[in-house]
């Protein structure tokens, strides 16, 4: 008898759902996507109405032939690739390439790889979305169109091999202007002062902070104001003024969504994106436990946080049993409201909360047991009631001189009591302040001062960007989807435009002087409001209320004009090297200025015949304050600029910022 075919992406997931199916059903992979715009051309035939060209790709023939063998000898054909827009195209394609039968194929979906998800989806078998696969198809030609008519500028201006995308350049811009933020930061001294004090019937002594004069906050900007203050007060008598308590409430978090899980698995696992997106889909695509495969997280790519009638009630129960009444919150996981999401969507979640990370140990390698327990963790708490804090905030007078003082402390743990969030190199509840109040404290305490402490401080600059920061970042500003920030970020560091320092990105060279052209010469590309309103466009196209070929034939002549007027642009301004005073010892000629994967350097103008190459020290006009000869921009091994002296490794001066000729002895050294 004719079996049912299923037709899957991933071969990892063939074996766990063909023992959901039974021996009724065959199910194969496809291996991802089948067809493709062609590498060695555009693919897209711009003068006729904007058709793409689609080829199988390279290595698939066999893939497809196997699978047109199935085909044929099955009566139903269920096209089951990943539940979001891509998968809706490989599924379109994998159509377009066997010649299914309309008639008897179907699209099915799943958001979890469990036995009643993939048996439910068969019974809602539904018509391929065209709205989804034509939301693809546009944002695969857009990305298309700006990296194939931008990359060969890029080859012709500065080196081949480098290339431009619609949202890679976008993020490469946000670096790079955080990059200049920090760049032109001027610190601002700032002084603090603390008075440690005993208070009567406390046991713990009492640390409050100057706030300022007369009821009105004070900032202390010298050491001489500082003193002034420390004078005015020392030896006079502290009095309590005011007391106030309140209690506030830590909300719970949501269930984790593509961004937050990797941004949440950046800062507590030390994860690249990248890795956080390979563990999580072997999670998803299914584990062995014993006899059975299955997979124990839903879906990986999604910007949802809805969770199922059906998971909410199965959490729910488990809280309360586990955890008591207490913990529970009525209320279920909102949902997140942005008009990007699609409702079919869940939250990233366990298929099956009772399966705590305890019992996954067994199963799961390290870094699966890792990024498991942060989203096992992170749903338990979605579900769990906010944590409650009491704070005490006082206020003490000496003189015309005013002081605050405040303490908190955690009366109900709440989600708490399964999961903290992390920040950047550790994990924390909450910044509650070190004091803490064992007695009563009022008007009438009476205070006697211990301790006067000063220090100085300076404002600090804006903070590089981590992965998670730029993660954040592009979805706050509507950068790309879910299923681009893994990649985005990928690209940008292969092509040597950023280069990472521990958790830190920061530009290098060669990625400042690609933004620069994009910024001179397609300055809509790299523009943020421009980029996330085609995100828009191509929601709207998912959607159905627009044409997808609408917004390519909009697009296509701006960027053509733009490419045509950059080339001529580029013929006028493009220079030979810049020649130095360096010369070479080879054969004599003056050295130039060259690119390379890692910024510039000097090379010798007689190339190929003379290959002789040397370090370029760009010099900023500073003394080195150490020897006095020239500090020069430098670079670490992965890229990273810094600033140090031209007389190395004779002298061992450098910084990571770059000094300025009348405070270059103030600089942050990189020991």
């Amino acid at each position: 008898m004719a079996k049912n075919l299923v037709i899957v992406e991933s071969p990892a997931k063939v074996k766990t759902i063909k023992k959901f199916l039974g021996n009724n059903y065959e199910v194969v992979a496809s291996y991802g996507h089948v067809r493709d715009l062609p590498k060695s051309s555009l693919g897209i035939d711009v003068e006729h109405d904007f058709d793409p060209k689609y080829i199988t790709i390279r290595g698939k023939g066999d893939v497809l032939a196997t699978l047109r063998k199935e085909v044929k000898k099955a009566e139903k054909v269920y096209l089951a690739t990943d539940p979001d827009r891509e998968g809706e195209a490989i599924s379109w394609h994998l159509c377009e390439a066997l010649k299914l039968d309309p008639k008897k194929t179907s699209r099915i979906t799943f958001n979890e790889i469990t036995k009643n998800a993939v048996k439910a989806s068969l019974k809602n078998a539904r018509k391929l979305d065209m709205d989804l696969v034509d939301a693809q198809q546009a944002r695969r030609m857009l990305d298309r169109m700006v990296g194939y008519r931008i990359s060969p500028l890029l080859w012709a201006k500065i080196k081949r091999g480098l290339s431009a995308g619609r949202v890679q350049s976008v993020a490469l811009k946000m670096i790079c202007d955080r990059e200049a933020e920090i760049e032109a930061f001027t610190p601002e001294e700032f002084w603090s002062i603390d008075v440690v004090l005993k208070a009567k019937g406390i046991s713990k002594p009492l640390t409050c902070k100057y706030y300022g004069t007369a009821g009105k906050k004070c900032d202390l900007h010298s050491e001489q104001e500082t003193n002034d203050v420390i004078k005015a007060v020392k030896g006079k008598k502290f009095s309590v003024t005011e007391v106030k308590k309140s209690e506030r409430s830590r909300k719970a978090p949501l269930p984790f969504t593509t961004s937050t899980l990797q941004q949440e698995a950046s800062k507590a696992l030390n994860f690249s994106t990248q890795k956080t997106m390979r563990v999580a889909q072997s999670l998803y695509e299914g584990i062995e436990m014993g006899a059975d495969t299955v997979g124990v997280i839903t879906y990986l790519r999604t910007d949802s946080t809805r969770v199922s009638a059906e998971a909410e009630k199965s959490l729910a129960e488990y809280i309360k049993k586990t955890y008591g009444d207490k913990y529970l919150n009525d209320e279920t996981v909102e949902k997140n409201g942005g008009a990007k999401i699609q409702d079919a969507h869940e939250a990233i979640r366990p298929t099956d909360v009772s399966r705590t990370p305890k019992d996954m140990k067994a199963y799961l390698s390290r870094d699966e047991l890792r990024l498991y327990t942060l989203i096992w963790n992170r749903f338990v708490a979605s579900r769990m009631k906010d944590a409650i804090y009491e704070s005490t905030n006082v206020k003490l007078a000496c003189g015309e001189h005013l002081f605050t003082m405040t303490a908190s402390k955690l009366v109900f743990d709440g989600f708490m009591n399964v999961y903290m969030e992390a920040v950047e190199d550790k994990v924390v509840g909450d910044a509650a302040d070190q004091n803490v109040f064992t007695g009563k404290i009022d008007e009438k305490t009476e205070l006697t001062v211990s301790d006067i402490d000063s220090k100085q401080h300076f404002t600090q600059p804006p903070a590089h960007y981590t992965e998670a920061s730029l993660v954040r970042a592009l979805e706050e500003f509507g950068i790309g989807r879910p299923s681009t920030y893994a990649p985005t970020i990928t690209t940008i560091l292969a092509r040597h435009y950023v280069t990472k320092e521990g958790k830190n990105i920061f530009v290098t060279d060669l990625g400042e002087v690609v933004n620069n052209m994009m910024k001179d010469a397609f300055p809509s590309i790299v523009d943020l409001n421009f980029t996330a309103n085609m995100e828009t466009l191509l929601d709207g196209i998912g959607e159905g209320e627009i044409k997808w070929k609408t917004v390519l034939k909009n697009f296509y002549p701006d960027l053509d004009e733009a490419v045509k007027q950059a080339e001529k642009d580029l013929e006028h301004v493009k220079v030979q090297d810049e020649v130095t005073d360096e010369v070479c010892e080879l054969c004599g000629r003056n050295m130039v200025i060259k690119y390379g994967p890692h910024g510039k350097f000097l090379g010798c103008p007689g190339f190929p015949e003379c290959r002789n190459t040397k370090p370029f020290y760009e010099k900023i006009g500073v003394a080195c304050p150490k020897c006095g000869k020239e500090v020069v921009i430098r670079h670490t091994k992965k890229g990273r600029r810094y600033y140090g002296c031209i007389n190395n490794p004779e002298c061992d001066y450098m910084v990571w910022q770059r000094p300025k000729p009348e405070n270059s002895e103030n600089g942050n050294d990189k020991k």
